[in-house]
């Protein structure tokens, strides 16, 4: 099991599209499988399962446009991506969609075949939540990529005579398969080895997989601290903040410098402020369901029309702006999912607008937003098809209620308790989007995390006491997620999206598709 970085499962990915388990893990895959196709395809074949989540939704929530992108070797924040129709058909790249009840292990689940005039290759693969994916399985054999490595993959008749004739460099973290020879390093290997294993007798085929994360594999044994219970005993011996624990635990994770690790948040940072910017200058794409609203909130603030809601007005304004920057498909940070990423940026630059922080504290901030996440993605989930809305807007603003307790100049003890508070409150909250679009309840939803973040903050630094330890809550909030029903999470199929309005919304939209 992959180690949870806040760069790669909390604090990303930069994307475009209305879904990060979607959209931003479909394309990670697509890139996977352009690599593995040394980039030369000609047909995909794509398998999906009722009983998943992907039959309702690999259309409406950008599957179809994050795989396809990441096949023709787009990132997931690519401008292109809205236009992969006639981008795949230009490449001359046929795609055929099948529902087939597999059995699925996993909501999310990708079985795919895929091929060009000299070979076809099989890989089944997951995606975790928020941008996050694993493949399982390439032809036939049994894997665990989850593309922060580079993985080599070596083909051919005799795998054991093969083996024995590898050079010394290729023989560390070699693995035998039924299928080929894996090989996993954290270096790429030069373009003179690839040719080398490929002059070996017997090698019908030598492909490298390199990294689709920012940040790479990390090791168990250099991490300070796993669980929230172990950080706290180790914060109150050395005596650091939250945000230098989240600081120390990226820098050990990843074996980067702290300096790099900041020189990664000020990015994320500015990504962040750059799209609320955007958003409350309107924005427009054709294919979503809500108008814009954050301009109008905004001239109603500045009016006298609206109750007076403080640092909470600007909260709600910012958090809607960056909902309808990423329904306009433009350029976003999922923090820590793109159905959630009005939360924190939302809350944090709202406050910090309104006590006029400066930028290195809203970077201490963001920091103790990432490893109150890091608990969440390594203990539970961010993917609402596994637990419901709990996981995305309510992992959201657990986060910004760390974040917002930080921003004020908050204890470690506060910042802890404050996502505490706030992941409480949220236990339960289903996944149920309008039209199968990640806009409704989602904008919401978004809303009332921020106000939830805002209100568990000062509950924290007043010294309320939140009870349940934090890993407590995050264990129960997966426990939830295990006992909400298929159709409550993320499928389309319950709650508010199985109304009679909803379904009518949703058959406009794919009348209206068919014209487009």
């Amino acid at each position: 099991m992959a180690i949870s970085s806040i760069f790669n499962d909390v604090l990303g990915p930069v994307m475009r599209g209305p879904s990060s388990s979607h959209s931003a893990a479909a394309c990670r895959i697509g890139l996977l499988l352009r690599q593995l196709m040394h980039e030369q395809i000609t047909a995909i074949v794509v398998d999906y399962d009722p009983n998943g989540s992907l039959v309702t939704t690999h259309e409406s929530q950008g599957t179809d446009m994050g795989l396809y992108g990441g096949l023709l070797g787009w990132e997931a924040d690519d401008e292109q991506m809205p236009h992969y129709r006639s981008a795949l058909e230009k490449a001359g790249i046929e795609t055929i969609v099948n529902y087939l009840d597999y059995q699925a292990p996993h909501p999310n689940y990708y079985r795919i075949s895929i091929s060009n005039q000299w070979i076809t290759h099989t890989l089944s693969a997951i995606s975790t939540g928020g941008g996050m994916m694993e493949v399982l399985n390439i032809d036939g054999a049994e894997v665990s990529i989850f593309g922060d490595k580079y993985v080599v993959l070596i083909y051919g008749e005799n795998l054991e005579l093969l083996r024995s004739m590898l050079p010394d460099w290729a023989q560390a973290n070699l693995r035998l398969t039924a299928s080929f020879i894996e090989i996993s390093t954290l270096i790429e290997f030069k373009k003179e080895e690839i040719a080398e294993l490929e002059s070996l007798p017997g090698v019908s085929n030598v492909c490298q997989l390199k990294p689709v994360v920012p940040v790479l594999e990390g090791k168990t044994s250099d991490l300070p601290f796993r669980y929230c219970s172990q950080m706290l005993e180790l914060g109150n011996s050395e005596k650091l903040e939250l945000w230098e624990l989240g600081l120390l635990y990226e820098s050990k994770r990843g074996n980067i410098s702290q300096k790099k690790a900041w020189s990664k948040m000020e990015n994320i940072s500015k990504i962040m402020k750059e799209g609320i910017k955007k958003g409350m200058r309107g924005t427009h794409y054709e294919d979503r369901i809500l108008p814009v609203q954050s301009i109008k909130y905004k001239l109603k603030d500045e009016s006298g029309q609206l109750l007076n809601g403080g640092m909470l007005n600007k909260m709600i304004m910012y958090t809607t702006a960056m909902m309808e920057v990423k329904s306009a498909m433009e350029v976003f940070v999922a923090a820590p999912t793109a159905g959630s990423c009005g939360v924190l940026p939302g809350t944090l630059f709202g406050a910090a607008e309104a006590l006029d922080s400066d930028s290195d504290t809203i970077i201490k901030a963001l920091f103790s937003a990432g490893i109150i996440g890091v608990f969440i993605a390594e203990h539970a989930t961010f993917s609402a098809e596994v637990a419901g809305c709990q996981a995305e807007t309510g992992a959201g603003g657990s986060m910004a209620a760390a974040a917002l307790v930080t921003l004020i100049g908050g204890s470690l003890k506060q910042g802890v308790t404050a996502a505490s508070f706030a992941l409480q409150n949220s236990l339960g909250i289903i996944c149920d989007p309008i039209g199968n679009r990640v806009e409704a309840p989602c904008l919401g939803k978004n809303v009332m995390a921020a106000s939830n973040a805002l209100s568990c903050a000062n509950m924290a630094l007043s010294d309320y006491e939140a009870l349940i330890p934090f890993d407590e809550v995050v264990m129960t909030m997966k426990e939830v997620g295990d006992a909400m029903t298929h159709e409550l999470k993320c499928t389309g199929l319950g709650g508010l999206a199985a109304t009679p309005t909803a379904k009518a919304i949703e058959k406009k939209l794919r009348e209206k598709a068919k014209f487009c």
